[in-house]
C-alpha cells in the first residue's frame, strides 16, 4: 500500500507584487530626495523638479504593476503576494500624488512670487538687498500687473489693523516672526520695519518677509511683503505665510 503523501505544497510568490512593491518604494525615496538634494546643495531645485517628475512616472509605473498583481494574487487565485501588491499600491498612489497635488496647486494660483498686504506702496527691503544679489527674482515689486493678478487670487490679503500704538505693534509683529522660526535680519522700531526669510521645509527655498508697522489713527497698521528668491511661481506658499503671520499677531 502507497503512504499518502499529506505534505502541502505552498503557492508560488507572485514576483509582479514584488517588483511593483520595489519600484514604488524606489520611486518614493527619488521623490523625498528630489527636494532634500536641493536643499543640501547636491544639485539645482530645477534637477530636483525632473526628479520629481520621473518618480511620479515610476510610481505610475508601480501602481500598474501592483493593481495587476493584486489581481493575480486575490485569494482563491492560487498565488501569494497579494498582501504586499496592496501595499504596493497605496504607497505608489500616495506617491504619484505628492507632484499632483502641487501641478494643481500651481494651476489654481495665478504665476506670481510677491504676495503684499499693500499693492499701492509696498512695504521695501533695506536689509535683505545684498542678500538677493545672486537671486532670480528681483526685490522691486512688479506693479499693476502683479497687483491685479494678486487682488483677484487673494483678495483677503490685506493690512492689519491693531488699537495698540506702533511700539506695542512692533514687539507683537517680532515676536510672531521669531515663533514662526524666521531668521530675523533686521529689526528698527524707530523705522517700524523688521525683515527676515524664511525657508521652506522640502526644497530649501529661501523667500524675504518686510514687515511695515505704522500709525494709523489711534492705534497701528502693519503690512508684509513676502517675496521669493527664485521661481515665477510660489504655488500659493507667500499668500499662506503672510495669512499665518497675521493670524499670529492677532493670536499674541
Amino acid at each position: 500500500m502507497q503512504a499518502k503523501n499529506n505534505t502541502k505544497i505552498s503557492d508560488p510568490f507572485s514576483p509582479l507584487a514584488i517588483i511593483g512593491f520595489v519600484i514604488a518604494l524606489v520611486s518614493g525615496l527619488a521623490e523625498i530626495l528630489s527636494g532634500f538634494g536641493h536643499r543640501w546643495g547636491i544639485w539645482n531645485y530645477r534637477t530636483g523638479f525632473v526628479i520629481l517628475r520621473w518618480a511620479a512616472y515610476a510610481a505610475i509605473i508601480a501602481a500598474t504593476a501592483s493593481l495587476f498583481a493584486a489581481m493575480l494574487t486575490r485569494p482563491g487565485r492560487g498565488r501569494r503576494g497579494f498582501v504586499l501588491s496592496l501595499m504596493g499600491l497605496l504607497t505608489a498612489v500616495v506617491i504619484a500624488g505628492v507632484p499632483g497635488f502641487f501641478w494643481q496647486r500651481a494651476h489654481q494660483v495665478p504665476a506670481i512670487h510677491d504676495i503684499t498686504t499693500d499693492m499701492d506702496n509696498p512695504p521695501l527691503f533695506v536689509m535683505i538687498i545684498p542678500l538677493r544679489k545672486s537671486a532670480a527674482n528681483k526685490a522691486e515689486y512688479g506693479g499693476p500687473e502683479i497687483a491685479a493678478k494678486q487682488r483677484a487670487a487673494y483678495p483677503d490679503i490685506v493690512p492689519l489693523e491693531l488699537s495698540n500704538p506702533p511700539h506695542q505693534a512692533f514687539e507683537q509683529a517680532l515676536s510672531a516672526a521669531r515663533s514662526l522660526g524666521w531668521r530675523i535680519i533686521d529689526a528698527k522700531e524707530p523705522q517700524g520695519r523688521i525683515e527676515a526669510s524664511d525657508t521652506t521645509f522640502w526644497f530649501g527655498f529661501t523667500d524675504d518677509i518686510v514687515v511695515r508697522i505704522a500709525a494709523a489713527g489711534r492705534g497701528s497698521r502693519i503690512d508684509v511683503r513676502s517675496v521669493s528668491r527664485v521661481g515665477k511661481s510660489d504655488i500659493g506658499t507667500n499668500a499662506r505665510r503672510i495669512r499665518g503671520y497675521l493670524k499670529k499677531i492677532q493670536q499674541k
